[in-house]
């Protein structure tokens, strides 16, 4: 039993609390984390999911179609979760009958259960091999943060007491190292890991591009933000060449 995707995950706990954090005392700065986070997913999708994918499919001989299903599947299931269940914290400004603490509380349950299977994500990527379970966990840490911040401030815009935010983002943090000890008590077979990959490759690209580079260039679009999102780009392309 490999103790490394319980060390990632406790990475996972550190980022989402921090962007919780960091969301309450320095809102006017998570721009520049979340331009940078963007570039991240899109690399780990590049450099290390996508050529994972490719691999096993000319070892296995399996039918690519099969996995670009997966990959729409992901990209449409986060999508429908976002705007039927999760009401998404850009727009509360803009619906004021919508704050109520009820409301905050079911958007960060829907988030504290998105959360969980980010670590399932991590044990999974860990069954591949090494590598993508390490490469998985990078980017699920990058978007993490975003996840603790919108966390707090789905609990905050909805009237909820920022005792009772810093509670569920608690929850939130802690529920993917739950995630990851799932997957530590089965074992999954290859075909199914590679769909997952696809299924995963789906949700990182629906999350980086319409959910986090939207929210970063809404209120501060900058050539500043572009270039740090193509900062994530080629930090992820240098450990994946070279580390």
């Amino acid at each position: 039993m490999s103790i490394e995707p319980v060390i990632f995950s406790l990475a996972t706990f550190a980022s989402t609390f921090f962007g919780g954090m960091f969301a309450i005392k320095f809102k006017d700065k998570l721009h520049f984390i979340m331009a940078f986070a963007a570039g991240v997913l899109l690399g780990v999708v590049s450099f290390e999911i996508f050529p994972e994918i490719i691999e096993q499919i000319k070892i296995n001989n399996y039918d690519p179609i099969e996995v670009m299903v997966a990959l729409v599947v992901g990209f449409l299931v986060f999508h429908i979760m976002e705007k039927t269940i999760l009401i998404h914290h850009a727009h509360e400004e803009d619906y004021a009958e919508h704050k109520h603490p009820s409301v905050g509380i079911i958007s960060a349950l829907a988030l504290i259960g998105h959360s969980f299977m980010d670590g399932v994500s991590i044990g999974l990527g860990f069954q591949v091999n090494p590598s993508v379970g390490a490469l998985v966990a990078i980017a699920v840490i990058s978007h993490d943060f975003t996840d603790g911040m919108n966390t707090v401030t789905l609990m905050l815009a909805n009237k909820n007491s920022p005792k009772r935010a810093r509670i569920f983002l608690f929850l939130d943090a802690i529920v993917p190292i739950l995630g990851v000890i799932s997957t530590l008590f089965l074992k999954v077979p290859p075909r199914f890991l590679v769909l997952y990959l696809g299924f995963f490759a789906g949700f990182l690209l629906y999350i980086g591009a319409s959910d986090i580079l939207p929210e970063a260039h809404s209120k501060h679009s900058s050539l500043k933000l572009v270039g740090l999102t193509i900062l994530g780009v080629i930090f992820i392309f240098v450990i994946t060449r070279f580390a």
